[in-house]
C-alpha cells in the first residue's frame, strides 16, 4: 500500500521526523532503513534506541522501555493516521492497473505493514471503490514485513500456492517478505533502492505495468 499504490511513504517519513524531533533526534538518511517500509513497532523501537529512551536510559528498566515503546508507537500511529485521513494521492499508474485487474477478473488483495486503522482509512479514502478481495494489515499476522507471514497468509486466503502469486512492492522489507513467502515480486522502488534478486522483476513506475508484465513475473526461472 504505502509507496506502492498510495504515495504515503513521504507522509510516514514526515511523521517519523516529527516524532524523532520530539525525542531529541534529527532524522537523517542513516535512519531510512529502519523507517521506510517498516512497521510502526520497528520504527518506534529504532527511535527509542537512537534517543536512549526506555531501558537504555540511566536507571531504565524493561518496563520503562515497554512504556516508551508503547507511547512512541501510539504517537507515530496517531500522527500518521491524521495525515493519511486528509487524503493521500495514488501513485502514477495505480488506478489504471487496479482497474485492469478488476476488468480481467484477476483477484487481488492489499498486504500492508501499516496498522489496521491506517489501512482502513486509506481503503475508505484514496482507494475507495477498489474491489480488493481482502486486506491484510500489520495487526492481522503475528509478524509483519520483512517476515514472510503476511504474504503466506494472503496466499492461504486465496487458496493459492505463493509461487502462483505476484507481489507488487516498493521497499526492501516488503520485497524481502514476499521473497521469503515464495512469491514472484514486481519491484517498483520509491524512497529506498531494492537489490536485484532471482524472483524479482523491476519497473520504474506502475505506468509501465500491465497484465502481461505481471504474467511475465511468474515465468521467470
Amino acid at each position: 500500500m504505502d509507496g506502492t499504490l498510495v504515495d504515503t511513504e513521504v507522509l510516514w517519513w514526515e511523521t517519523a521526523r516529527e516524532v524523532a524531533a520530539g525525542l531529541g533526534h534529527r532524522l537523517s538518511d542513516a535512519d531510512a532503513p529502519e523507517v521506510v517500509g517498516r512497521a510502526v513497532a520497528d520504527t518506534a523501537a529504532h527511535l527509542i534506541e537512537v534517543t536512549g529512551g526506555g531501558a537504555s536510559a540511566p536507571h531504565g528498566t524493561p518496563a520503562d522501555r515497554a512504556s516508551a515503546l508503547a507511547r512512541t508507537a501510539a504517537e507515530l500511529t496517531d500522527s500518521f493516521f491524521r495525515k493519511v485521513d486528509t487524503g493521500a494521492p495514488l501513485r502514477p499508474g495505480a488506478a489504471a492497473l487496479l482497474a485492469s485487474l478488476e476488468g480481467a477478473g484477476v483477484p487481488f488483495a492489499l498486504v500492508s505493514a501499516s496498522p489496521r486503522s491506517v489501512v482502513d482509512a486509506v481503503v475508505a479514502g484514496s482507494l475507495a471503490g477498489v474491489d480488493f478481495a481482502f486486506t491484510l494489515s500489520a495487526d492481522d499476522t503475528v509478524r509483519t514485513k520483512p517476515h514472510p507471514d503476511p504474504y503466506r497468509a494472503a496466499a492461504e486466503r486465496f487458496a493459492a500456492d505463493p509461487a502462483a502469486c505476484v507481489a507488487v512492492e516498493d521497499s526492501p522489507d516488503g520485497t524481502a517478505s514476499a521473497d521469503a513467502a515464495g512469491c514472484a515480486v514486481l519491484v517498483v522502488p520509491s524512497l529506498l533502492p531494492v537489490a536485484p534478486g532471482r524472483a524479482r522483476t523491476f519497473a520504474r513506475s506502475l505506468e509501465e505495468v500491465d497484465l502481461g508484465v505481471l504474467s511475465d513475473c511468474l515465468r521467470r526461472p
